[in-house]
C-alpha cells in the first residue's frame, strides 16, 4: 500500500450512558484497497464506519482520511457514503439524484451534466437517467445511490450494508457490480457487513471485529478473486470456502454477543 487513504489509532467510543462501543480500534486502509468490516451484531462496526465518515465523534484516539482529520476530509469531501436505505429524493430523476453534490457544490452546469452521464454509464443506468426511484428496482436505487456517493470522484468509498435488504440474486449481482464500479473509480472501500461470503468475494482484507466493545480480532488478507481455482463462479471454488472457513474461525475467537449497540 503506497499510499494511505484511512488511518484509525487506537479509536474508542463510549455512548452516552456508559456504553462503551469501541475500545482501542487501530486499522489502516491503503488507497484503492477493499476492506470489510465483520463481526456480531453490535460490536461497533457501523459506529467505527460513522466515526471515518465524522458522523460520530471518537471518545478517544485519532482518524485521518488522506492525511486530513476526519472533520477536514468530510468538508473538502474526500469520500462518498452509502447506507443499506438508498436515500433518494422521490421527486428528483435518477439522473438529478446523482447530480444533488454537483449541484451543491456548485460545479458548472455543463460539467455536471457531462459528469452524471459518465457515473450512469459506470453503474449501468444510462436508459433511466429520466425515470423517477419509485419506478426502480431496490438494486437499480442501490446503484443510483452509488453513482451520487462517487459523484464528487471521492479516493473513498464508505459503504454501510448497501445490499442487506437485497434478494440474494440481486444481491450477488450488485457485489459484481461493486467490484467493476470500485477497479474502474480506483476508490478505496470500507465496507460493513454480516456476511462472511460477501466479505471474502468482494475484500482484499476482511477486518474481523469482537462483541461489545468492539476490537479487532483479526485481519485476513483474501487472495485475488481471480486465484479462485472455478471455472465458473468463483463463489463455489474450494478456494472461496477455505476463505470463508478462514474468517469464520477468526470470529470464532470472539465472545458471545451483547445486546445491538449501533
Amino acid at each position: 500500500m503506497t499510499e494511505r487513504a484511512v488511518l484509525v489509532e487506537e479509536v474508542g467510543k463510549v455512548f452516552d450512558g456508559g456504553v462503551t462501543a469501541l475500545e482501542n480500534v487501530s486499522l489502516t486502509i491503503g488507497a484503492g484497497e477493499f476492506v470489510s468490516l465483520i463481526g456480531p451484531s453490535g460490536c461497533g462496526k457501523s459506529t467505527l464506519l460513522r466515526i471515518i465518515a465524522d458522523l460520530e465523534q471518537p471518545t478517544s484516539g485519532a482518524v485521518s482520511v488522506f492525511g486530513l482529520t476526519a472533520r477536514r476530509a468530510r468538508v473538502e469531501q474526500k469520500y462518498g457514503i452509502a447506507f443499506q436505505q438508498a436515500g433518494l429524493l422521490d421527486w428528483r430523476t435518477v439522473q438529478s439524484n446523482v447530480a444533488l453534490p454537483l449541484e451543491l457544490h456548485k460545479v458548472p452546469k455543463r460539467e455536471r451534466a457531462d459528469r452524471v452521464r459518465e457515473l450512469l454509464d459506470l453503474v449501468g443506468l444510462t436508459d433511466f437517467a429520466e425515470n423517477f426511484p419509485t419506478q426502480l428496482s431496490g438494486g437499480m436505487q442501490q446503484r443510483v445511490a452509488i453513482a451520487r456517493a462517487l459523484a464528487r470522484t471521492p479516493g473513498l468509498l464508505l459503504m454501510d450494508e448497501p445490499f442487506g435488504a437485497l434478494d440474494e440474486m440481486t444481491r450477488e449481482k450488485m457485489q459484481n457490480d461493486l467490484l467493476r464500479i470500485a477497479e474502474e473509480s480506483s476508490a478505496a472501500v470500507v465496507f460493513v457487513t454480516h456476511s462472511i461470503p460477501e466479505a471474502v468475494y468482494l475484500s482484499d482484507r476482511v477486518v474481523v471485529m469482537s462483541s461489545r466493545p468492539g476490537r479487532v480480532v483479526d485481519t485476513l488478507s483474501i487472495d485475488s478473486i481471480d486465484s479462485f481455482d472455478a471455472d465458473g463462479d468463483p463463489r463455489e471454488s474450494a478456494g472461496f470456502f477455505a476463505a470463508i472457513t478462514s474468517v469464520r474461525d477468526a470470529l470464532h475467537v470472539s465472545t458471545i454477543p451483547s445486546a445491538d449497540v449501533r
